[in-house]
């Protein structure tokens, strides 16, 4: 016969136990456990059963006990656990990889009806269509402001209506009409709502960013520092390209208002006072003989007037110098 644990005596087996797992995982999944039976909690503990245990119980035993090895063993990380301790949660705890238990502990999902009271996870909307319901069924639907018309001694929907919202309690009328239409709009099972891992904790997000996710991100980044750092004329690496151009445009602004020059400068104004000194490097191989003056004319004309555009362009204004 097997001996009843006192209350007293419980609390200390669950602070051991706690304590242990605390001792040997660095990997944490803190996870909303709301209308999650016993059954499907322990088809979840199978499915992680080998690398993962999951623990459940009071938030205040949880606290004081991480509480209490903090101080035990000094390892003030796991004290951020304590703010996330809140509501119906639990842990996971883990070795193996995160987004691959995280996709696991994301199966176990149960399909549940939609019980008076209960507020809406998702958005339920009744689809049009044949209901297989007898007309003396109407009643719920008139309740409910549904439009439908009797066809073939069943009633029919005629178009689809949102019937709860999202974040809306569902009533009487709409629990009752969904049970007779035989729908289980909702489904419920472990939710991950943060990540610990080595006294850090983050966003479950983060698990599912991609190498090209981080490459756009960091270039957002980037181009936001080198922004503030043009704003408040901070040098900073990710702003030196660009200040080194500011500052050679503000150069060449000045030597080619005012007789002074310098290296970089001088391909430039030589270019201003006569461009057509460069328009035997700038002009496109012809491949043949016009067969007349006039469209070598206006070729011509064409290729005096692009290098005048281009003196303006950044790009242009660079290359006289390479």
């Amino acid at each position: 016969m097997a001996v009843k644990l006192t209350k007293m005596q419980k609390k200390m087996n669950y602070d051991a136990k706690l304590s242990k797992l605390l001792d040997h995982y660095t990997q944490i999944l803190i996870v909303h456990a709301d209308n999650v039976g016993s059954n499907q909690l322990q088809n979840i503990r199978q499915g992680l059963r080998g690398d993962s245990i999951v623990l459940m119980g009071k938030n205040t035993m949880m606290k004081r006990t991480v509480r209490l090895h903090a101080e035990k063993t000094g390892n003030k990380d796991v004290l951020n656990l304590i703010p996330l301790l809140v509501g119906n949660v639990g842990l996971v705890f883990t070795k193996g990889d995160l987004k691959e238990v995280s996709d696991v502990v994301a199966k176990y999902k149960v399909a549940a009806p939609a019980r008076v009271g209960l507020v809406a996870p998702v958005d339920v909307v009744v689809p049009p269509g044949n209901t297989g319901l007898d007309p003396s069924q109407t009643s719920f639907f008139q309740v409910l402001n549904i439009p439908t018309k009797i066809n073939k001694g069943t009633v029919e929907i005629i178009t689809p209506v949102e019937l709860i919202q999202k974040g809306e309690k569902v009533g009487s009328s709409e629990a009752a009409l969904l049970t007779k239409l035989g729908r289980k709009p909702f489904s419920y099972g472990l939710i991950v709502q943060f990540v610990y891992e080595n006294g850090s904790v983050f966003s479950p997000e983060v698990l599912y960013l991609t190498e090209d996710d981080l490459v756009e991100k960091f270039a957002i980044g980037l181009s936001q520092v080198a922004a503030f750092s043009l704003a408040i004329n901070y040098p900073s690496l990710a702003a030196a390209p660009h200040m080194i151009v500011n500052g050679y445009k503000n150069l060449l602004s000045m030597a080619v208002a005012t007789e002074y020059s310098f290296k970089h400068a001088q391909k430039v104004k030589e270019y201003l006072k006569d461009p057509s000194k460069f328009e035997a490097a700038t002009a496109p191989v012809t491949v043949g003989a016009s067969s007349s003056g006039a469209p070598a004319a206006t070729e011509k004309e064409q290729k005096k007037e692009e290098p005048e555009e281009s003196s303006e362009d950044e790009g242009g204004l660079m290359g006289l110098f390479d």
